[in-house]
């Protein structure tokens, strides 16, 4: 036997003696139940409240969202000037209305000025909400509107701005103050800040997976140590593909599951692509389509 072929031999029974030493000390460590995730059968969500049949973020969709037969919203939060929670996506609001700016230096009153539905073009191409103004929505009046809904919220300030360091407890208290603990899901692209918000609301609330938590848990999957994953999330919103990375995938989904974490996938707007997602195990579908959605889980 040639000395390579021993060096060879001896790597591979010490990565072998390290995995089963590893297997041996680490349980994979469940996430509790959350009532928020307590569904048996794939859940819709409307993404933004259906930004393809109205507005986004605008009263208008959800309640169209909401008569369709959704479970829930998928939304975003930024901060304005005056620290009112408001549900808008984008950093500045020259995309979706009337005006232009940036969020964080604009007021509630000012923003209530503007038509968020002024540039919304239908699926036929019409501009329908231009003469009928859409005003913008606070996370207060949404979580009170919809007390049945679960709402998935984005914070979407980063966290190294004045904004973003307020948000999470602005948000905790806000939560607290309406007790929708049970029905609402709060994550963020920033691992940073799902881990600040928690510093306040301490497992009381449903976490979803940043961008940190779904690179550590795919290539705790893609590895021999799965086993050394432990999950510090209750659920993955995650798109089927993150850079060269397929997430749509069934072990992966069930890799997850095992760990008590459902799976949903964002932004689906056709059926065949919704039937291969639940097919695979996803138990939330995040879509501009809700009619869609809908139509396809009552089938």
């Amino acid at each position: 036997m040639g000395k390579k072929t021993k060096v060879a031999i001896a790597i591979a029974a010490a990565s072998a003696a390290a995995w089963a030493g590893s297997k041996a000390l680490s349980k994979p460590q469940k996430r509790s139940d959350k009532d928020a995730l307590q569904y048996d059968h794939p859940i819709v969500l409307a993404h933004r409240g259906g930004s393809h049949l109205a507005p986004e973020h605008t009263m208008a969709a959800f309640r169209k969202a909401a008569e369709l037969g959704v479970h829930g919203f998928e939304i975003d939060i930024r901060l304005t000037k005056d620290e009112e929670i408001i549900v808008f996506h984008d950093e500045y609001v020259d995309r979706t209305c009337d005006g232009s700016g940036r969020v964080a230096d604009l007021t509630l009153e000012e923003l209530q000025l503007l038509n968020f539905g002024y540039n919304f073009v239908d699926l036929d191409g019409y501009l329908p909400y231009r003469e009928a103004k859409q005003s913008i929505v606070t996370l207060r009046s949404l979580l009170e509107e919809f007390p049945q809904m679960l709402v998935n919220i984005d914070m979407k300030d980063a966290p190294d701005t004045y904004e973003g360091g307020l948000m999470p407890s602005k948000l905790w208290r806000l939560i607290e103050e309406l007790g929708v603990e049970n029905r609402v899901v709060v994550t963020s692209f920033f691992d940073e800040q799902i881990d600040r918000f928690n510093l306040y609301a301490q497992n009381k609330v449903a976490l979803g997976a940043g961008q940190g938590e779904v690179k550590k848990a795919y290539t705790s999957f893609t590895s021999q140590f799965g086993h050394l994953y432990h999950p510090k999330v209750d659920v993955f919103q995650i798109p089927s593909k993150f850079g060269v990375f397929a997430l749509d995938n069934a072990n992966f989904i069930r890799f997850l599951e095992n760990l008590n974490i459902p799976v949903h996938y964002w932004t689906i707007n056709d059926v065949s692509t919704m039937e291969q997602l639940l097919a695979a195990g996803a138990k939330g579908i995040v879509t501009d389509r809700p009619d869609l959605a809908v139509e396809l889980l009552n089938e």
